[in-house]
């Protein structure tokens, strides 16, 4: 049995020793800091084996609207509206707690309105202001005429929704458009950033960005070729995050229903192993921007590639 699969047996229990527990804490005056623990290279300090430091980011479906664009680039966000987001990840080996160096990490997440491109006329976002006010016009008087229908309906039902749910289940692209995608190799430290936009919702989900790590590849003058796919995740938002931001446009002209974090069937609850972002901006502020980051622990030698999850 190797290191790697005897510490994964003793597991959750030693994680949660070395790494503590998710909180949340006020940055500075006036400033939001939402954040939980997540591995990091000095944990291996205290540790030569580097057990404390075992900390893999939990595997989720890859979702359906997962498009290998190559679109090799920092600032992913385009035409899109809405709050300004830098996102900031460090991608590091779950057991030697060392960074991985050119690990090439996607990126990918709906607008403020909850559309993703790509798929402009299948995902499930909403806007637009809400109708007000009584109707109008002459409501319809009279008795129905005519003969009742006898027999019970045939076929399918008419107007319900289409294609995958929201979770899973691969969908072929519907347009050219690629906006709030993009990928970047990791530095020698580890870290990748993005410019993006605070994502909005759909229906069934909670707010959340989609992501995946490929190792072993190489850049080509195509995009990023080769290896293997050894992480696919999604990333999250603490609630308070979301409420604020959902009182700022275009956000707040969303008429879908939002899922909170803890009504969404695919964040598993744990905190920063489970990809919850610490999030940092001005309180009351939150429209002028957003700082998310998380270090993502992971496997370089297994493959993940979230479509048979």
């Amino acid at each position: 049995m190797t290191r790697r699969r005897a510490v994964m047996a003793g597991g959750a229990a030693v994680a949660a020793v070395g790494l503590g527990a998710a909180v949340a804490t006020t940055a500075s005056a006036g400033e939001t800091s939402a954040s939980a623990a997540s591995a990091t290279p000095s944990a291996a300090a205290s540790s030569p084996s580097g057990e404390v430091c075992y900390r893999l980011t939990s595997e989720t479906t890859e979702g359906p609207y997962y498009i290998d664009a190559d679109k090799i680039r920092k600032d992913i966000t385009e035409d899109r509206e809405g709050i300004p987001m830098t996102l900031r990840l460090k991608v590091i080996d779950s057991e030697s707690c060392k960074p991985l160096a050119k690990a090439a990490v996607d990126i990918w997440h709906c607008d403020a309105l909850g559309i993703y491109s790509g798929y402009e006329s299948s995902s499930g976002g909403g806007g637009g202001t809400p109708p007000t006010g009584t109707p109008t016009g002459t409501p319809p008087t009279g008795s129905p005429t005519g003969t009742p229908p006898t027999d019970a309906p045939t076929g399918a039902p008419t107007g319900a929704p289409t294609g995958a749910p929201p979770g899973g289940g691969h969908q072929e692209p519907t347009d050219d458009e690629r906006y709030l995608r993009g990928t970047q190799l990791t530095d020698r430290h580890g870290f990748v950033e993005f410019t993006t936009v605070f994502p909005g919702w759909y229906r069934g989900r909670c707010v959340h960005i989609h992501t995946k790590v490929h190792v072993g590849g190489k850049l080509t003058d195509a995009g990023y070729e080769g290896g293997h796919t050894c992480h696919t995740g999604q990333l999250f938002f603490a609630e308070e995050a979301v409420l604020a931001a959902a009182e700022v446009a275009p956000y707040n002209t969303s008429t879908t229903e939002r899922t909170t974090l803890d009504e969404d069937g695919i964040y598993p609850g744990n905190g920063a192993q489970g990809g919850l972002l610490n999030l940092t901006y001005r309180k009351g502020r939150i429209g002028k921007g957003v700082v998310g980051s998380l270090t993502l622990g992971v496997d370089p030698d297994a493959t993940h590639d979230g479509t048979d999850l």
